[in-house]
Order: structure tokens, then C-alpha cells, then sequence
């Protein structure tokens, strides 16, 4: 296993640069302490980001500018990493007791802060354990054969089913290449679980339309390619139009199916379906152009928030 006691605190360790401080602390609620704090105490509390920006101040701070490098207050930190300063008027601590309240404040945001960190990042930690060992536990039920988000075959084993059909001579067979278009404007938009929700989506497609005898495989993120032994006169043109068609028609709030496809014929025994895919490939750029020029599908794009 990749998880383990050592990789969640690497993940600690290193994760911790990407949180702001309000991901960490409850700015309002702490505001609303220090408050009081200073109603009771007569202190002034001036809190700032690891950057220095301010995010609260109690008390007469006006004119002051905060300087984190060289005057960095005092320091809350987590997992060895500075999220923010706190800084008080030296002069309003005028006995020990209230320098151990301030030295309280910064030990208890840092217990807060620390404890919403890993929170948080056990959480994603243990989601993406899930993930893997559901993963795998699908690899032990169903093999090496199939990609396990799309349920088509993968790469490895489409190789393998290429070379049996070359050996055998299997002729005509139309060689299919599909792409999804702006699959990463998705993924980039609205994070990963809408991007594969529409990697999904292309590959229930792909295969509904799809007839007996059809190879279908994920080759890549968001690559199919499509092998139809013996295909019949037109029906590798009727099969693209149909799963083209059908993913136009698909609606929804966030993703819009569209896929980009190319074909490419073999009929001569002494072609090989490795070298026809680079064919259909260049054939799906031509289209994946078109599409993406179209007012139409601009349009869609914008309905989903992607444009």
C-alpha cells in the first residue's frame, strides 16, 4: 500500500503551505474573543496573515504597518510553519500576567489551527485511501483488463487485441479515435469528481451506441479509441454520428458532452492498426476544430459556466 502512518505526515508536513488562515481559524469568532479579551485586559491585539495581511484588530493600531520578516510579532504556528503573527502593544503588558495571557492566546490559536488542519487533511487523506482500495479491490474482481472509472477495456489490453487482429487478418476493421473536448476546462472549473463524472458520461456513450463486437477502450484521460471488426459499408461514419448526436443532446449544469472523433480503415491485411490510429487521430484534430469553432457548442459551454 501506497498509505501508511509515514505518508499522512509527510502530507502534514508539506500541505500545510496551502492553507489560508481563515481555512485554519473562525476569524469572526476570534475577533469576537479577542474582544473581550482586550475589554477586560486593556491589550490591543493586531492579527495578520503569514503575508502580513490583516485579518483582525482590537484596539488602537492606526498608523502601524506590520512587518513579518523583521518584526514578525508573535508566531502561530503549525507543523513548523508560520499561518500567522500576533502583535500587542509591549507597553500595555504591565505585569507578568498579562504577557502569560498573551502567551496563552498564541498557544491556544495554535492548538485551534492545528487541530482544523488536520482535520481537514485526514479527511481528504482517508477519502483518497478509500478511493485507492476500492481501486484496487476492482483489479482483484475483474482483472487487469478494464479501466476501472469507465468500465472499458484499457490501454494495456487494447494493445494485446490490436495485435490479435493483425495476426489474424481481420479485415475491414474501422479504427476509431475519440476525444472528449475541454475535458480540462471541466477539471480546472469545477475540480475532479465533475471531470471523471464526464469522462463517465462519454464512455456510457460510447458504449450504449456501440454494437456486439466492438472494442472500446480508454487509452488516455480522456481518449477512447474504437475498433469495429468487419464493419459494414457507412457504419463506422452512423456509429460516430449517433454518439456525437447523443452527447450534444446531453444537459446538465455543469458539464457538456462533446467528443471529437476521427476514423481511419483497414483493408489490406499488410496494414497495421497501430499505424491507421495515428490516421484517425489526425482525422479527429480536423473535427475536434470544427467543433470547437461552432457557435452552437460555444454556447453550451457558456450554459455550464465553462466559458
Amino acid at each position: 500500500m501506497a498509505f501508511g502512518t509515514s505518508s499522512l505526515e509527510k502530507r502534514l508536513k508539506d500541505h500545510i503551505k496551502n492553507y489560508s488562515l481563515d481555512q485554519l481559524l473562525d476569524i469572526e469568532s476570534l475577533s469576537d474573543y479577542l474582544s473581550l479579551i482586550s475589554k477586560s485586559t486593556g491589550i490591543s491585539f493586531l492579527l495578520v496573515d503569514r503575508h502580513g495581511e490583516k485579518e483582525v484588530s482590537v484596539g488602537n493600531f492606526v498608523g502601524f504597518r506590520p512587518d513579518v520578516v523583521n518584526s514578525p510579532g508573535r508566531k502561530i504556528r503549525v507543523y513548523d510553519r508560520t499561518v500567522a503573527h500576533l502583535y500587542v502593544k509591549e507597553e500595555e503588558l504591565q505585569d507578568s500576567l498579562r504577557a502569560r495571557l498573551v502567551g496563552s492566546i498564541v498557544a491556544q490559536l495554535g492548538v485551534q489551527a492545528t487541530a482544523a488542519y488536520e482535520s481537514i487533511e485526514t479527511g481528504i487523506y482517508a477519502d483518497e485511501l478509500e478511493k485507492r482500495l476500492e481501486k484496487e479491490q476492482y483489479v482483484i474482481k475483474h482483472g487487469e483488463h478494464e479501466d476501472a472509472l469507465t468500465k472499458t477495456l484499457n490501454s494495456t489490453y487494447f494493445d494485446s487485441r490490436i495485435k490479435t487482429m493483425d495476426e489474424q487478418e481481420t479485415v475491414p476493421v474501422a479504427v476509431i479515435v475519440a476525444n472528449i473536448n475541454d475535458w480540462k476546462k471541466v477539471d480546472d472549473t469545477y475540480g475532479h469528481e465533475e471531470s471523471d463524472r464526464l469522462i463517465r458520461t462519454v464512455a456510457s456513450i460510447i458504449k450504449e451506441e456501440a454494437e456486439e463486437g466492438y472494442v472500446i477502450a480508454r487509452c488516455g484521460g480522456d481518449l477512447f479509441n474504437v475498433l469495429i471488426p468487419y464493419a459494414r459499408e457507412g457504419e463506422a461514419e452512423d456509429y460516430v454520428n449517433r454518439i456525437q448526436a447523443k452527447a450534444n443532446a446531453f444537459e446538465d449544469p455543469r458539464i457538456a458532452p462533446s467528443i471529437a472523433c476521427g476514423i481511419a480503415l483497414k483493408t489490406n491485411v499488410e496494414e497495421k492498426i497501430r499505424s491507421l490510429l495515428s490516421d484517425a487521430e489526425y482525422e479527429m484534430f480536423n473535427d475536434k476544430f470544427e467543433i470547437k469553432n461552432a457557435a452552437a457548442y460555444e454556447e453550451r459551454l457558456k450554459k455550464c459556466g465553462l466559458s
